[in-house]
């Protein structure tokens, strides 16, 4: 737990000063009183869902807030205010696991917030579920590279969870038409995973000690 605090703390501290005229981002897991944020992430997801370039489940309040009071999101905060979101998912007894809903306020875009965000969605993941498939299911170019860097890779829609509450959440997406018309076999997001059984802990090493030689800088 000491370890893992150490290079959350290190990755969370780096380069931001020199990146943003804002105070510095904070990343931290959930707490229950946390959900006083879920109507203004709910919020978030209507309007970046509202793009027609855009595939993203709209949670609503009562999810978001079950997720959060679990300890099961992740947080980033630009002073006292909110700057982003993530949360995790275990499907099919824990074997699956999804990081999903990732999302930043619009105006702190492009400042490396979601990387932040999702590389402290992992190591959650990774500390909660160890043995579990972590997949995802993004249009976003930007969220397919930083799995990419995590050790993440792309699969067919049939090697993820079959669960069908999980497919149920992807109504609220506009392209949930085309994943029915496919068989729910694909759809625009691009489907990727990092299987555990597969792939060594050697990527989350590098991404460690990367982020040690740039907060020596």
């Amino acid at each position: 737990m000491y370890i893992f605090a150490f290079w959350l703390n290190v990755y969370t501290h780096i380069n931001d000063i020199s990146m943003m005229k804002a105070e510095q981002i904070k990343i931290r897991y959930s707490e229950p009183g946390d959900t006083v944020y879920s109507p203004q992430i709910h919020q978030m997801y209507k309007e970046e869902a509202a793009h027609e370039d855009i595939g993203l489940a709209v949670r609503s309040v009562s999810y978001l807030n079950a997720v959060i009071s679990e300890g099961k999101g992740v947080l980033a905060f630009n002073g006292d205010q909110l700057a982003g979101f993530c949360y995790i998912e275990a499907w099919e007894h824990e074997q699956y696991l999804a990081n999903s809903g990732l999302i930043v306020v619009s105006e702190l875009r492009g400042k490396g917030i979601a990387k932040k965000i999702k590389f402290g969605a992992f190591q959650l993941s990774r500390q909660l579920f160890p043995h579990a498939k972590l997949f995802g299911l993004t249009t976003n170019s930007a969220v397919m590279r930083i799995n990419a860097g995590l050790g993440y890779v792309p699969v067919t829609y049939s090697q993820l969870t079959q669960d069908p509450l999980f497919w149920k959440g992807c109504e609220s997406c506009q392209n949930y038409d085309i994943l029915l018309r496919t068989g729910m076999k694909d759809c625009l997001c691009t489907a990727m995973i990092f299987n555990p059984n597969k792939q060594t802990s050697n990527n989350e090493e590098k991404a460690f000690q990367q982020e040690e030689n740039r907060a020596r800088i």
